[in-house]
């Protein structure tokens, strides 16, 4: 039974795929969930550069897939070397705001080509609005 309580206009049950790719997409969106894909700057760039280059990357996402960096739940971040840390972290916070700090792991991993950080994240869309009933 249907809840009258409930915004259905902001339910779709389809998948929204954001700039697909023949292997992947840049995002996924469903039920409300943007889901990024790895994110990464230009290769063989320094590591503050990549990381600027990969938040750019997801800022111009997320707004595509209606939502932005205040909504992030979580962040896994991939570091070739784990020394990067501290200036890849620099960025970072620097990037996020203080009052939307997600869930986060960063871990070392060996990369592709000469990328140096990638970055996937969890988010949660703008809520929609109820349209009020006419009068």
């Amino acid at each position: 039974m249907p809840d009258d309580n409930l915004d259905d206009s902001r339910i779709d049950d389809d998948i929204r795929h954001i700039e697909p790719g023949p292997r992947y997409s840049q995002a996924v969106v469903y039920d409300g969930i943007v889901y990024l894909c790895g994110q990464v700057g230009a290769p063989g760039a320094p590591i503050t550069e990549q990381t600027r280059g990969a938040l750019a990357n997801i800022d111009r996402i997320l707004a595509e897939a209606g939502s932005d960096k205040s909504r992030i739940l979580q962040a896994t971040i991939w570091l070739s070397d784990i020394r990067h840390l501290e200036e890849m972290t620099a960025v970072y916070e620097a990037w996020i705001p203080k009052h939307a700090i997600p869930a986060r792991a960063s871990v070392e991993a060996r990369l592709v080509a000469n990328y140096d950080v990638e970055i996937m994240l969890v988010a949660a869309q703008h809520r929609r609005r109820k349209a009020a009933a006419p009068a």
